[in-house]
């Protein structure tokens, strides 16, 4: 019987007190031994309480702010002392054997991170993976290769996230996944999908798909991310579309009505890839002197 306790499973959670219970009740029932880090960032609506008073006692560490998925993630990556790290949405719940499946994967030494399979409620897979559209979009891959892991529910070697720098803590939630993955193949580690690792997630439970945080994070952290990875000119081909489009946008007609199409958030979103440029460019360096820089193919887009 294995003893020896290889992962540290990590749920940040930010007023998730209606979901909390039911994830790291499934977290419990994983045969593989591991431990429990509850992130609380900064909750108001007694999360911390809850997991400090679950049966499973997990450790909790308590954010005096709001660092956001990404900020909560890199916190426990700097407590980490274990070889792996599960990265764990709150709102998932994942089922006996993920973490064993999930284990298994980087018993290759080449592996530093696995994707597991992202369910609906009703049972459709939703993501086991993350994939790269031409213009650099991240986006769920339901089957077949994936380029990176889906940051809900994911196996990652610590020493592989020590190589790469960690995780992006500035994005604070969206894309952190797909820039870290980038930032791991750059450095020669696979990335695999575990589809025997299931999870039922309740998308969206915690941050709402549609509202005006969610396209500006999106938004930013996708030009971002190509700033940061992506050959050159394809981050400024998308950086310049992305201001083109906004330009246009009060003389033209039939503006789509969602808040990615509102003026005043996207040059928010201009104003904040531009005060992160100097930092991407240092991060595209640092790939570029690791002697890691391919050429690669997902989902139809050339990748560095």
């Amino acid at each position: 019987m294995r003893t020896t306790v290889r992962t540290t499973v990590v749920v940040v959670t930010w007023r998730g007190r209606a979901h909390l219970e039911s994830c790291l009740d499934a977290v419990a029932k994983q045969e593989r031994p591991h431990r429990i880090l509850v992130v609380d960032n900064a909750s108001d609506d007694g999360s911390g309480e809850l997991a400090r008073s679950h049966h499973s006692t997990p450790e909790v560490l308590r954010l005096p702010v709001n660092t956001g998925y990404a900020g909560g993630i890199q916190a426990a990556l700097d407590v980490c002392e274990t070889p792996y790290m599960a990265w764990l949405n709150d709102d998932a719940m994942p089922k006996p054997g993920w973490l064993g499946a999930l284990e298994d994967a980087l018993e290759d030494p080449r592996v530093g991170a696995a994707s597991a399979k992202l369910l609906t409620g009703k049972g459709e897979t939703q993501s086991i993976g993350v994939g790269l559209t031409r213009d650099g979009h991240g986006i769920d891959v339901t089957e077949g290769p994936i380029f990176g892991f889906c940051g809900g529910a994911a196996l990652t070697r610590v020493e592989a996230l020590g190589q790469v720098g960690g995780v992006p803590s500035e994005f604070f939630c969206y894309y952190e996944d797909t820039d870290t993955s980038w930032r791991l193949r750059r450095h020669g580690w696979k990335i695999v999908a575990v589809p025997e690792a299931e999870v039922v997630h309740l998308h969206g439970a915690t941050a709402k798909p549609g509202s005006a945080d969610f396209h500006r994070w999106n938004e930013r952290n996708r030009l971002l991310t190509l700033l940061r990875n992506a050959p050159l000119w394809i981050a400024a081909r998308e950086l310049a579309r992305f201001a083109v489009i906004t330009a246009l946008i009060p003389v033209k007609r039939d503006v789509p009505e969602a808040a990615n199409f509102q003026v005043g958030l996207r040059l928010r979103v201009l104003g904040e890839v531009m005060r992160g440029l100097s930092a991407s460019l240092a991060v595209r360096g640092a790939g570029r002197r690791s002697g890691m820089w391919h050429q690669r193919e997902s989902g139809g887009a050339t990748v560095g």
